[in-house]
């Protein structure tokens, strides 16, 4: 691309919001050209609303030190001097319904890192590699929205990224019940073990509103397009815990599940090795080029050594072995922050680039 696209971050001074900096920073499509977030950071530079409060281990890229940061509530002037925003905001619910589907109005595509549309009808809630289709009903959406360019598309829960993908590449052996257990990373709280040390030495089995998303949103994921609506696939039935532990990064699901069509174990790791995605098949710059990695080791996949896999884009899987009970179980691994949140809505919009819902203004 010789222009690149300019991009907006809204809410640009939180953890996801600093991991945008970071995977856009020299990316070969998409500048950041707009930082928006609270009224209090509002007026100052990038560089001076996260200091002290910057949570990566990588500097501060060079290109967004000196963006002056805008009122996110300010959507005429936010949305003016960019091609597409990325939502990031720590707000309430409705005000993020109501925030989004402000700046879509203005004919700006935005790509949502919150939950609070996860659920709208005609608006899809996409893993590129999984159900590229969905994006189909943003021509609904924006009839509905009254833009004949603008539209919101959002990002799944972080936490169904280390599972959902391995179910997917069987699903023509129709899995019918599915039950995951997942041990997921302080970062998915927005925080580190600076700023919460309880978490040293200790696991919490509680996350609110996690086990509810971890078991609907794969069903949305797997749903279809009826009406101009997005209807949620009705099997499998899936029954989650989600528990929080003391590692910076990675999310790691222990699965169960059983088939209406067993496959053999030869099977499944085939379609494991062999599963490419719409983002593989278009080359997009942030796709993982092996999208499921099977690791034959009794050990792994390990958080702290696998995270990283497919700069953080793929999905580990390991321990693969018949069950007493359901006919298999396995450990999948995925990163939080990057395949699960700011790395998983790049993507997105790679995907929606290349598909032609995203162009310069």
């Amino acid at each position: 691309m010789t222009h690149k696209l300019k991009v907006g971050i809204v809410g640009g001074t939180g953890m996801v919001g600093q991991r945008f900096m970071q995977l856009l920073d020299q990316h070969p499509w998409f500048q950041v050209t707009s930082i928006a977030a609270s009224a209090s950071s509002a007026g100052k530079t990038y560089e001076e609303s996260v200091q002290g409060r910057w949570k990566l281990t990588t500097p501060i890229p060079e290109d967004v030190k000196n963006i002056v940061v805008l009122d996110a509530s300010k959507v005429e002037e936010v949305a003016a001097g960019v091609d597409f925003i990325f939502c990031a905001v720590d707000m309430k619910k409705d005000e993020i319904k109501a925030l989004e589907e402000a700046y879509a109005k203005t004919g700006t595509p935005v790509i949502s890192n919150n939950s609070a549309h996860r659920w709208t009808p005609d608006i899809p809630m996409v893993i590129p590699e999984v159900n590229p289709g969905h994006i189909e009903v943003i021509a609904a959406q924006r009839k509905r929205l009254g833009t004949s360019t603008g539209f919101i598309a959002v990002k799944p829960n972080c936490s169904i990224q280390s599972y959902v993908p391995a179910l997917h590449a069987l699903l023509d052996y129709k899995p019918k019940l599915v039950v995951a257990s997942t041990y997921q990373a302080i970062s998915g709280a927005g925080k580190n073990f600076t700023d919460w040390p309880d978490m040293l030495d200790n696991v919490i089995p509680y996350i609110g509103g996690e086990e509810e998303k971890s078991e609907q949103e794969p069903l949305r994921i797997w749903g279809s397009i009826v009406n101009n609506e997005i209807v949620k696939a009705s099997s499998p039935i899936i029954t989650t815990q989600c528990i929080r532990v003391p590692v910076t990064d990675g999310h790691l699901a222990t699965v169960f599940a059983s088939f209406e069509n067993k496959p053999s174990k030869e099977e499944i790791l085939e379609r494991w090795l062999n599963f490419k995605g719409r983002p593989q098949e278009l080359e997009l710059p942030s796709a993982p080029k092996q999208f499921i990695t099977y690791f034959e080791e009794d050990n792994r996949p390990q958080t702290k050594l696998d995270r990283d896999i497919e700069r953080g884009m793929g999905v580990s899987v390991g321990r693969l072995r018949e069950d007493s009970i359901y006919d298999y179980k396995f450990v999948g691994l995925s990163h939080n922050t990057l395949r699960g949140a700011a790395g998983g809505a790049v993507l997105i919009a790679e995907l929606l680039k290349a598909e032609g819902y995203i162009q310069a203004k």
